[in-house]
């Protein structure tokens, strides 16, 4: 199945586009440069409306079809990068220290202007095309800021979708399923408060390393023995931090780390028993601790008639083979999680070819992916806009 031509003849003016935005990444929130990219774009495409300053950051382009009045959909990319150190050697790599575009927002971005350039041209819908650009997908919840912002009430938007590139996925392909798709993300911090001393006399102490050794390996019976074997669940330590010299046992000992679900349920399983198991391996040694526990972004669910509707389109574009309509779930998370609590919607995942994989430093998003990722946002407007 072919991609559509004018998304062929946009693939090198896109192309330069996203090679300047991975050259300039910006984190988080502050992407001012990337959001006045992005608006002048809109602009200069004539799209109908504008409004800036969405979830502090993040930018929305309206684009009305010449196919009479109808409903608005929203299509959305986001545009933040991470806070690493780029080694991929390509020309256009980021010329800021420590900052890049590891994980395909530039393109991202990109491929959603290019679309919004296409609909601008051809406005072949009823009703409404809303583009989102949105800030801080790593880590703060930009999704999230531009939904509590109105963003949904003052378009309108009825159904929201959402596309990230999938190293490792051949390019020209497509997956997604209905359902859950990805994790939770939640984040834990367990302090031990024990009794410090001399390291040669341990029996005159209460020693939080100890302690907190054996809460690390008791976490882990949260996934074999406390959660369904058939459901999913994630509790990883990443942090561990005590003492300060050979001779001294420390007051206190520091762990934290991610717990990952698939579920409500289960998502609320795991906090349950990391205070349970916290509190009763601290006190049974006569120490005590405090269990911090902060909920990041939800589990990213799909609903069932657009996560259809998405994929047949996909389908016109790579072919029934090409797609995968029961893709694996992935524990990593996603804040469009947000929208798709707002709004019925999907979000699907487009081949990134064989690449360094996603937040690695040799990472670097494929071209070649660009017109496939126009054509199927084109595609899909058109198709839930018929008139």
């Amino acid at each position: 199945m072919p991609i559509l031509n004018r998304a062929a003849e946009l693939k090198n003016e896109v192309t330069e586009w996203r090679r300047y935005l991975h050259q300039n990444p910006e984190l988080l929130f502050a992407v001012e440069n990337t959001a006045a990219f992005v608006e002048g774009k809109l602009k200069e495409f004539g799209v109908d409306e504008i409004v800036t300053g969405l979830g502090r950051t993040g930018l929305v382009g309206l684009i009305r079809g010449n196919r009479g009045p109808g409903r608005t959909i929203g299509l959305r990319a986001d545009m933040d990068a991470l806070p690493i150190t780029e080694t991929s050697g390509k020309p256009w790599s980021s010329t800021t220290a420590g900052k890049m575009h590891a994980c395909g927002h530039d393109g991202h971005t990109a491929m959603l202007l290019g679309a919004a350039k296409y609909l601008a041209e051809t406005r072949n819908f009823a009703g409404n095309v809303a583009v989102i650009f949105q800030p801080a997908e790593e880590g703060g919840g930009g999704g999230n800021e531009m939904v509590k912002d109105g963003m949904m009430e003052r378009f309108a938007i009825e159904e929201v979708y959402g596309m990230h590139n999938m190293p490792g996925m051949p390019i020209g392909h497509f997956g997604s399923r209905v359902g859950p798709i990805m994790a939770s993300t939640d984040e834990f911090t367990i302090t031990v408060k024990g009794r410090g001393g001399h390291a040669a006399q341990p029996h005159r102490t209460i020693d939080p390393i100890a302690i907190g050794a054996q809460i690390v390996n008791a976490l882990q019976t949260i996934a074999s023995r406390t959660v369904d074997p058939l459901a999913s669940v994630v509790v990883s330590v990443t942090k561990f931090n005590a003492g300060f010299a050979y001779n001294v046992i420390p007051e206190q000992a520091v762990l934290a780390g991610t717990v990952r679900a698939l579920t409500p349920g289960v998502r609320d399983t795991g906090e349950a028993r990391i205070r349970q198991i916290a509190q009763s391996i601290a006190g049974a040694h006569g120490a005590t601790v405090d269990v911090s526990y902060e909920r990041n972004y939800p589990v990213t669910v799909n609903h069932a008639a657009e996560t259809a509707h998405a994929l047949a389109v996909a389908a016109t574009i790579a072919g029934d083979g090409n797609v995968n309509a029961a893709l694996d779930p992935m524990m990593g998370g996603e804040d469009f999680s947000y929208m798709l609590l707002a709004r019925p919607g999907a979000f699907v995942f487009i081949g990134n070819g064989d690449t360094a994989g996603l937040h690695h430093p040799a990472y670097d998003f494929n071209d070649e992916v660009i017109p496939h990722g126009i054509s199927y946002w084109v595609k899909l407007a058109e198709a839930r806009l018929a008139a």
